[in-house]
């Protein structure tokens, strides 16, 4: 099984690490439904994600529409390449 770590870093900073893939997304949603919920701002840090696939853009996408339904804002930091070379490709960058 594929491992990650995300991590409150204080305020409404966070850290994710490890994979972001088909085999994580899932819980990593789940798992920060329940942070996010307490904080109008959000910020992601993804300099530590080892691996990322098109599972981690929809996630980022999920999280974007999580915070439009909140009112909130969400900000993604570090992304990895490989999620900015899907975005691309598939024409929704300007989404995140």
């Amino acid at each position: 099984m594929s491992d990650f770590e995300f991590e409150h870093t204080g305020g409404g900073n966070f850290s994710l690490s490890g994979e972001m893939s088909f085999d994580t997304a899932d819980r990593i949603l789940r798992l920060s439904e329940r942070q996010f919920r307490d904080h109008d701002i959000v910020n992601v840090d993804f300099s530590h994600v080892t691996r990322a696939d098109s599972a981690g853009l929809a996630l980022l996408l999920e999280w974007k529409s999580q915070a439009r339904r909140r009112q909130s804002e969400i900000r993604f930091t570090r992304l990895p390449d490989s999620i900015v070379a899907i975005a691309r490709t598939t024409a929704v960058e300007h989404l995140l």
